[in-house]
């Protein structure tokens, strides 16, 4: 009997396995469009439509679609290849930044037009919170979802050399509204094996023994991989550029595990199902050990050792009282200027674990193909990662590999926020594809993600700050313990970071810090959009508000006496982490006057609720353009014989939107446009190396290679035009299509013929490095104002506004999307969000339904404002702009609480129920708000 099932108006007659799920069907059809993205329906990314019907695919069984119509992303626009109305409208809004989750967006909306018409008259579209209430999406922030809906247009398609400063669309847009983008899955790998990890129960336990034997019955099962098949070699799953900045102390499987959820053991199989089985199969006998969760306890005499043993090699600060890093430093003497102090406040504040909830999971592909020149195979691997390149450092050095025998790359990354510099799969799927020689994939599931991944560190900050009658800051003392997990990844540089810039952006003579990234049997931390700037800032930024109203004077006042000046350096007690930090370029006096013309131009409390209160806050941000220490980016641009541009870059794109800058900046140095530009990017065979993309430094690292090497290009090809026609000298003007040398008109396609013909490539081609060293630094500020339930804890955020110092702004639409971005993924983590253990340290917040993340109806529009500088070091006078605007976005609305309520909260997430029973205790209490404790 047939299924006969149509997709897009093709035919499929294949019946499905047993109780497998329509996405999964689509996808093993091809239709990649169709997202993996949470596994229990909670996300939408694999909404299609049946019959018409949206549905999430993840959760409707494949068998039900028998006889029916299901139409996917693909099948949206016309057989001509016109794009459907929905798709044309995302586009032209720029509705998306990864696009992961565009094609369920795109069905619903689809779906929604459908049944109700683009008029609306019922109003289901003029409803888009409960439209959109089965699709998330964790990069836009919705504004520019919403503008896609309703038809906003903001993409433009600026002339020749006109690039830089206006908004032209992304590269991948077209692929991503079509749904043809290919993410890391999205490919078919011919003979692929399927792992699945078996994890500890157990926070802390020796593996006294693993017996295999009935898992390697399963039928399909290849090989059953563990300890005793794994290197023995000490490593860090964190990438760096230099890898000495974290300890060395993981292994891919280890004979002791540290947390639960750590992998024990790995199943690779012909199926999913035969290696999930295989895992169900494995006998492990444990020997239980001590464990610890706070970070307190575990630096305390007696506490278990999670890494006894392991030496100085390991660069672990004290491997006996489980201190992966530590930090010390003073500036002056802060007894001093406390003692000179008029007012002191002191206060100690906690911060949570955040998920990244990337909507593609972690994972990779490994398989061999032939090397360019015949002699032999090489390993690909295919992953999901900010940092191709140090992926494949990591890989050669972990299985004594040379470098050429390795390539890795990306594809459209869905989403990352610091959690793909990570090397979470690579290390152990390398190990199985080396020793079956067959192509080898591992995807994590969504709970897997919680178990198995990475977090935001904990933090711990006690801060202690003085200041004169005038509000002159005279010390600044803290004592910041990070909670880094079970391994030390990112631990050291997020501890230095998060001290870092926090405490430079105000002037003090007197400035001193402890602190230290503690190890615990709990699930691991990484690195994490503000990289531990969000945490610390969220102290600091809060004592600023109390101080001054114990001073009596506005909090903007204050912080306007004592902010960083331009022409100061940038100061810090950790001292040499900061010396190639420099201001080189201010705007932060323009964001404190934009939040101050929001607040006195607001009247955003009209309308309020009878019985409800409001309140307004602020906070200000300073983050360096990238990490300490150098990050390398090369670019590479050659001229085609068709007159059209190839660019290499190694940055991968995340929705971070780099190769569209990329491809601005260098249609503007080769007075073109961006559509005579094809980018190759995220793949170590483009170019000689790049770190990566995090910290910031797709636009100010890779972006200034791409200047280099786009300017140098243009260099050489005027100076051979005019070698070829004769004119002296660099008369010649590239245009966007020809070279005019002193009235002789070259097209670039003679022009490319030409050089070939007289073998010199060297003048059609390019290449430019840059070492993003020195650095400078980005400001941002965040204001508020929100009311307030005291009956219910009931929040409202009744207006929004950012303020942003982006240096040269290259792409205004993309900047704005990073910024709402940031500040709607900085409520997430404000409001609602938390990573929850049980007494054992398990992850029990694993799925998306209990682990609440911002959908559209949490997330009001923000005013986004930019600072008019211009950067001297970055290219073309850019700065950063990705991680900075989550940074002030918590104490920002803190601060707006304790306006309204009177309360100081010191402890985030700031839930609803937690608000309401601080109101009702200090109502109780009948204290005033001065007298009110932290809550």
């Amino acid at each position: 009997m047939s299924f006969g099932i149509r997709v897009n108006d093709q035919p499929f007659d294949s019946a499905p396995r047993p109780g497998q799920c329509l996405r999964t069907y689509l996808r093993e059809c091809g239709w990649f469009g169709v997202k993996k993205g949470c596994d229990a329906g909670d996300c939408g990314a694999c909404t299609v439509q049946v019959d018409g019907e949206p549905v999430h695919s993840c959760l409707y069984p494949a068998v039900r679609a028998a006889g029916r119509s299901v139409t996917t992303v693909e099948g949206l626009a016309a057989p001509d290849g016109e794009l459907h109305p929905v798709q044309k409208r995302f586009l032209d809004a720029q509705g998306f930044q990864c696009g992961f989750c565009t094609a369920g967006f795109l069905m619903t909306t689809a779906a929604l037009e459908a049944e109700h018409g683009t008029e609306d008259d019922d109003g289901k579209l003029d409803d888009l919170p409960r439209a959109f209430k089965g699709n998330l999406c964790r990069c836009t922030g919705y504004r520019a979802i919403e503008d896609a809906v309703r038809g906003v247009q903001h993409i433009e398609r600026p002339r020749s050399g006109e690039a830089v400063g206006r908004s032209p669309g992304a590269p991948a847009g077209p692929d991503v509204v079509t749904g043809t983008a290919r993410y890391t899955f999205d490919v078919k790998v011919p003979g692929l094996l399927h792992m699945k990890l078996l994890r500890s129960p157990h926070p802390h336990a020796r593996i006294v023994s693993i017996d295999t034997s009935e898992a390697l019955r399963v039928p399909g099962v290849r090989a059953v991989l563990t300890h005793e098949d794994a290197p023995a070699t000490l490593y860090s799953s964190a990438r760096h550029e230099r890898p000495g900045v974290d300890p060395d102390d993981t292994r891919v499987l280890d004979d002791t595990v540290r947390f639960a959820g750590q992998r024990v053991a790995a199943v690779v199989a012909d199926s999913e199902r035969d290696a999930e089985e295989g895992c169900r199969r494995i006998r492990v006998e444990y020997s239980r050990l001590p464990y610890v969760m706070d970070a307190e306890e575990a630096m305390a005499p007696g506490a278990p050792v999670l890494h006894a043993g392991k030496g100085p090699e390991t660069r672990i600060a004290r491997v006996e009282n489980n201190v992966a890093a530590e930090v010390h430093g003073e500036i002056g003497c802060v007894d001093d200027g406390f003692a000179e102090a008029a007012v002191v406040y002191e206060e100690t504040f906690r911060t949570q674990r955040v998920q990244h909830a990337s909507l593609e999971t972690h994972g990779c592909v490994a398989y061999f193909e032939p090397k360019e020149d015949g002699a032999g195979e090489r390993l690909t691997i295919r992953s999901s990662t900010q940092t191709p390149f140090l992926t494949r450092r990591a890989i050669c050095a972990l299985y004594g590999l040379p470098e050429d025998e390795v390539r890795v790359v990306a594809g459209l990354v869905g989403g990352s926020f610091g959690g793909k510099q990570e090397m979470l799969t690579e290390d152990i799927v390398t190990l199985a594809a080396l020793r079956l020689r067959r192509p080898v994939k591992l995807e994590y599931t969504r709970a897997e993600q919680f178990h198995g991944a990475t977090t935001r560190h904990p933090f711990t900050i006690g801060v202690r700050i003085g200041a004169r009658q005038d509000g002159t800051l005279t010390a600044i003392q803290m004592r910041v313990v990070s909670n880094t997990g079970a391994y030390g990844n990112h631990g050291p540089a997020v501890l230095c970071t998060g001290v870092g810039e926090s405490f430079a952006m105000y002037r003090a003579p007197h400035k001193r810090v402890d602190a230290f990234s503690v190890y615990t049997n709990v699930v691991p931390a990484g690195a994490f959009r503000g990289y531990g700037l969000s945490q610390v800032t969220f102290a600091l930024e809060s004592v600023m508000d109390e101080l001054a109203r114990r001073l009596g004077m506005d909090p903007l006042i204050l912080r306007e006496r004592n902010i960083i000046r331009p022409d100061e350096h940038v100061l810090s007690p950790i001292g040499e982490e900061e010396e190639d930090l420099h201001i080189a370029s201010y705007g932060l006096d323009q964001c404190l006057a934009v939040i101050r013309g929001a607040v006195a131009g607001d009247h955003s409390a009209d309308g309020t609720p009878e019985g409800w209160v409001t309140g307004q806050g602020a906070a200000l941000a300073m983050v360096a353009t990238g990490p300490p220490g150098g990050h390398h980016a090369d670019a590479a641009i050659s001229l085609r014989l068709d007159g059209t541009y190839d660019l290499a870059v190694g940055t991968a794109e995340f929705g971070n939107g780099t190769t569209t800058v990329h491809r601005q900046i260098a249609a503007d140095a080769l007075h073109t446009t961006v559509d005579r530009i094809t980018i190759r990017h995220s793949d170590t065979d483009a170019v000689r190396h790049d770190t990566g993309a995090f910290g910031s430094t797709g636009t100010f690292v890779a972006g200034k290679a791409v200047l280099l090497a786009a300017e140098e290009l243009a260099d050489r090809l005027r100076s051979f035009a005019a070698r070829y026609t004769g004119v002296a000298g660099h008369m010649c003007v590239l245009g966007s299509e020809t070279v005019d040398c002193a009235g002789r008109t070259l097209t670039l396609e003679e022009l490319r013929q030409a050089a070939h013909t007289d073998c010199a490539p060297e003048a059609v081609s390019a290449r430019g490095h840059w070492s993003g060293s020195p650095r400078s630094v980005a400001f941002n500020a965040h204001w508020f104002r929100i009311a307030v339930d005291p009956d219910t804890g009931e929040m409202r955020i009744l207006r929004s506004v950012h303020a942003a110092d982006a240096g040269k702004v290259m792409n205004p639409v993309q900047c704005r999307g990073q910024v709402e971005g940031g500040v709607a993924q900085a409520l997430g983590a404000t409001l609602f969000e938390r990573v929850r253990l049980d007494e054992r340290g398990e992850v029990t917040t694993d799925a998306f339904r209990n682990y609440r993340l911002p959908q559209h109806a949490d997330v009001p529009r923000t005013e986004v404002h930019f600072a008019e500088t211009d950067d001297t070091i970055g290219p073309l006078g850019a700065k950063s702009m990705s991680e900075s605007p989550f940074i002030p976005v918590a104490p920002a609305f803190a601060n707006a609480l304790r306006d309204a309520t009177g309360v100081r909260f010191t402890e985030l997430p700031l839930t609803r129920d937690r608000v309401w029973l601080a109101i009702a205790q200090r109502a109780r209490a009948r204290t005033s708000p001065a007298e009110t404790p932290g809550a």
